[in-house]
């Protein structure tokens, strides 16, 4: 049997946008940064409910009625341990407590990164969201693109209206993710200014804001009017961030 890891993530339609997912991304760069040998294999959202039960993964949540199941990516396999573990931070725990070397939750921090997450998922990801969820269809493959438009139409209405491009609304949204990102930018500011949250090394909260990041850059395009503008909030730390976690961007095509 293969000792690789087996990491499921969702395709985007073209190499440059194969990953796109922040949520998958976050184990992509937790997986490079540990070292770890592992194998992707791409599963289109409608497949992923199956693929899920067929290796025992659990599910992550249920879905509207609030009991049927809901499951989601990204999931790894391990053969060294025979076990399959879903949802990302529950991902990123298993990882520390199996590959324990280069640590993602520092000692004393993981209490912190709670906080962390559930502050951050409101002041970044929330209007960062509704600013990338059209262009994300667009990086995805047909059966996918028809899953992932008409879930979140049924979530937020016409996507079309969500986040227009030179609209009152859509400028509040930028409004609000600046905020949310110049807040961010001070906590690392407080830290010293290190270059990263926790100090000199990575740890899974910046490995989100990452995620968070270049799930921007993917969707809209490195080259987009829309990726400089973040890209250079807060005098540039954003891009420059980003490009830290070049090293641990591998992505087996």
């Amino acid at each position: 049997m293969s000792s690789e890891i087996v990491f499921y993530d969702i395709p985007g339609k073209s190499d440059e946008t194969k990953a796109w997912s922040p949520n998958t991304w976050n184990i992509r760069y937790a997986l490079n940064y540990k070292g770890l040998k592992y194998r992707t294999e791409w599963v289109e959202f409608p497949h992923i409910e199956s693929v899920c039960k067929k290796i025992g993964a659990p599910a992550t949540g249920t879905k509207a009625d609030g009991v049927t199941p809901y499951y989601t990516l990204p999931v790894i396999f391990d053969p060294a341990t025979n076990t399959a573990v879903a949802d990302a931070t529950t991902i990123a725990d298993y990882l520390d407590k199996t590959y324990p070397s280069k640590l993602l939750f520092p000692p004393g921090t993981r209490g912190l990164f709670g906080a962390f997450d559930a502050l951050s998922s409101s002041i970044v990801m929330s209007p960062l969201f509704l600013l990338v969820v059209l262009p994300t269809c667009h990086v995805l493959n047909p059966i996918s693109f028809e899953y992932f438009y008409s879930t979140r139409t049924t979530l937020l209405g016409t996507l079309e209206e969500v986040a227009p491009d030179g609209a009152e609304k859509t400028e509040k949204l930028w409004n609000e993710l600046e905020a949310g990102l110049a807040k961010t930018a001070s906590w690392f500011k407080a830290n010293g200014n290190t270059p990263f949250i926790t100090g000199d090394a990575p740890s899974y909260a910046d490995i989100q804001i990452a995620g968070r990041l270049v799930w921007a850059k993917v969707v809209w395009g490195k080259d987009s009017k829309n990726w400089s503008r973040l890209r250079d909030l807060d005098g540039g730390r954003w891009g420059k961030f980003l490009d830290q976690f070049d090293k641990y961007s591998a992505v087996d095509l």
